[in-house]
């Protein structure tokens, strides 16, 4: 007896069951790719693909339906694996083992795949409702390697879709409907350095200690971008700048951050102060991160800095020359972070942001690599000329600070359109069903409407879901309540775009 027995819609969980028992990490989604091929022609559906792999499986108008314009359905057939470190699971190959909880089904210690297994579930048991349903001619588009990268959107062959409304079934919050989201594009930064030996330094005259900023929240650098959180790559080096120009303090080391899409919550440095200057050096820096605790003393509560004397075993070999540690210094304290600007559309949304998300510089040994410092920017923008000028200003700071940088491609965001027809008819069809009123989400973050919106030339798109907890971790879970309401408000929505 399966977990899923008895639950409704009937034909979304088989297929969900379905989903489940076939291994799809992102990149190595061919298993799942054939088995869509096969329950396309099972139902004599025609099915296009392209070079990458992501597929449209059609079906005609039915009910009074036929003549509607076509409506596109989409969702990805990837899934972010992930398990606890007791359970022994290997994604390539072994399904997901299911599990119900209350009002909740899940998985047993890893990933359960409703993100986006549930909306790709729902697509399959569209194409196969009998043909007394209204519905308009379906376009079932399913993409690869949306988790780690976006990908297949970016990759699509526009060509295929030829409808220009669509419902994007790739969202967790019940009673919500997605209306846009941000673009996005990287600053891969590095910078040559001069460096110097320590042995250069006379022994006794100076004193290496490792500073260290930490305690922060983090967070996601989308999403959390407005918080008024601190960066502390920004914070270190606003301090370390004062010790380096009033006390000539050397550079060898300084590591923070660790992802591109998230807030630097640490950050570590070596530095060798004088031992003439000492007491004014430490000073300096205690004056230093004190203001900065005061200044984030809401937004960052447990905000921590700590210098110690760095053990003599752990003295590097170089660091940097003057001109070098200038340059870095300027570079990390004048790196677009945080919010450029709020949507004039759209209440309380960020239009604009950066995010400085990783430095890694480390002189500890001696290397037959030319030295140089490794920095990470991650910007965002729901207007893609805007996401273009932060970058471009990227750009510009790092020419002026003797930095190579590389921008790969962006890609666009979403701009919310309040006057979108197909988020009036889901507004009006969610009313209708519940009785309450759905909330209008924009998000700073990315989802593929965007992308999918530029290699299609422009389709009307919403993007709504059931509610699914702990996506991307073991713990996710999707709330079965929600599931038959999220796929009614389907129906409804795609009936009253019939016509």
């Amino acid at each position: 007896m399966s977990v899923l027995d008895g639950l409704e819609p009937k034909e979304l969980w088989r297929r969900f069951g379905e989903l489940s028992a076939i291994p799809r990490p992102s990149k190595e989604e061919e298993k799942v790719l054939v088995w869509l091929k096969k329950i396309a022609e099972e139902n004599k559906l025609q099915w296009e693909q392209d070079s990458v792999g992501n597929m449209v499986i059609r079906r005609p108008g039915s009910s009074g339906g036929e003549n509607a314009p076509p409506i596109v359905i989409q969702g990805h057939v990837d899934m972010v694996t992930e398990k606890n470190n007791d359970i022994n699971h290997d994604f390539s190959k072994d399904p997901i083992s299911l599990m119900r909880e209350g009002d909740w089904i899940t998985a047993k210690g890893t990933t359960l795949g409703a993100d986006n297994g549930i909306g790709v579930a729902a697509a399959l048991a569209l194409l196969t409702m009998p043909t007394t349903t209204k519905l308009p001619p379906l376009e079932c588009l399913f993409t690869v390697d949306e988790e780690t990268g976006l990908t297949g959107a970016k990759q699509l062959k526009g060509e295929m879709i030829k409808g220009k409304t669509m419902l994007n079934l790739d969202t967790e919050e019940w009673g919500s409907v997605y209306m846009g989201c941000s673009g996005g594009g990287d600053s891969l930064i590095r910078m040559p350095l001069t460096t110097l030996q320590t042995s250069s330094l006379k022994a006794g005259e100076w004193q290496w200690y490792e500073v260290k900023c930490g305690g922060l929240k983090g967070g996601h650098s989308g999403l959390d971008i407005a918080s008024g959180r601190g960066n502390s790559i920004r914070l270190l080096a606003r301090a370390l700048e004062k010790v380096v120009t009033a006390h000539q303090a050397k550079l060898s080391l300084m590591r923070g951050g660790n992802k591109r899409n998230a807030l630097a919550r640490e950050c570590t440095a070596h530095i060798a102060l004088p031992a003439s200057s000492k007491a004014k050096s430490l000073a300096l820096l205690t004056k230093s991160f004190g203001s900065y605790q005061h200044e984030y003393k809401t937004a960052e509560p447990t905000l921590s800095f700590s210098c110690e004397p760095l053990p003599s075993n752990q003295h590097p070999a170089g660091f940097l020359g003057e001109k070098s540690a200038d340059a870095l210094l300027c570079l990390l304290t004048n790196l677009p972070h945080g919010v450029m600007r709020m949507s004039t559309d759209k209440e309380g949304l960020v239009e604009t942001s950066s995010n400085m998300a990783t430095v890694e510089l480390d002189l500890t040994k001696e290397s037959k690599a030319e030295p140089h410092v490794e920095i990470v920017c991650s910007s965002r923008s729901s207007l893609s000329h805007a996401l273009e000028d932060v970058r471009a200003s990227i750009a510009t700071l790092c020419k002026v600070c003797g930095a190579e940088v590389e921008q790969p491609e962006s890609y666009p965001g979403w701009h919310p359109n309040p006057e979108s027809k197909v988020l009036k008819v889901t507004k009006e069809c969610y009313k209708e069903l519940t009785g309450k009123e759905a909330e209008e989400v924009a998000i700073h973050a990315g989802l593929e409407c965007g992308i999918i919106n530029e290699r299609c030339n422009g389709v009307d798109t919403v993007s709504f879901g059931p509610t699914i907890k702990g996506a991307h971790s073991p713990d996710e879970r999707v709330q079965i309540s929600t599931v038959k309401p999220f796929y009614d408000l389907v129906l409804r929505v795609l009936a009253r775009l019939a016509g």
